[in-house]
């Protein structure tokens, strides 16, 4: 018998963050949701981190738990290739909590403040440390 741990499949894995994300959204915890899909909160652990299946029918109740439809769940893996690194990567950066926190902020500003903004934390990417002039001077100085 092969003693190696079972790797998750990719796309159990990408379903499972859906699954998180949308649980955050609506501020319940892990147990909350267990509790309403008469589950442990350990199993939905397991189904958030992609090492256990879900079956569809579980999957119909995780769905009403979070007041949603099984297609709310599914539809963004659809055209994500969950196959990829950068495809995972994508469900990785939307899983953050402060992901989420950002996200919700973004969406209540007008076009010309989102617009903006993304304009500043691209600076924010790219750009050096601003040392002040103080600072250049005594380092200039040394």
């Amino acid at each position: 018998m092969d003693a190696t741990p079972k790797k998750s499949e990719p796309m159990d894995l990408a379903l499972g963050t859906t699954i998180r994300l949308r649980r955050r959204s609506l501020d319940m915890s892990q147990s909350e949701l267990a509790d309403l899909c008469g589950v442990t909160f350990q199993q939905i652990q397991k189904y958030e981190n992609g090492s256990n299946r879900i079956s569809f029918s579980r999957l119909v109740r995780i769905s009403d738990a979070l007041r949603c439809r099984v297609t709310d769940l599914v539809g963004p893996l659809d055209n994500l290739d969950v196959y990829s690194q950068d495809g995972m990567e994508i469900l990785h950066r939307a899983a953050r909590p402060d992901a989420q926190n950002l996200l919700m902020y973004y969406t209540q500003l007008d076009a010309q403040s989102r617009e903006r903004l993304i304009r500043f934390l691209e600076g924010l990417g790219t750009a050096e440390p601003v040392q002040h002039e103080s600072a250049q001077a005594i380092s200039q100085s040394a």
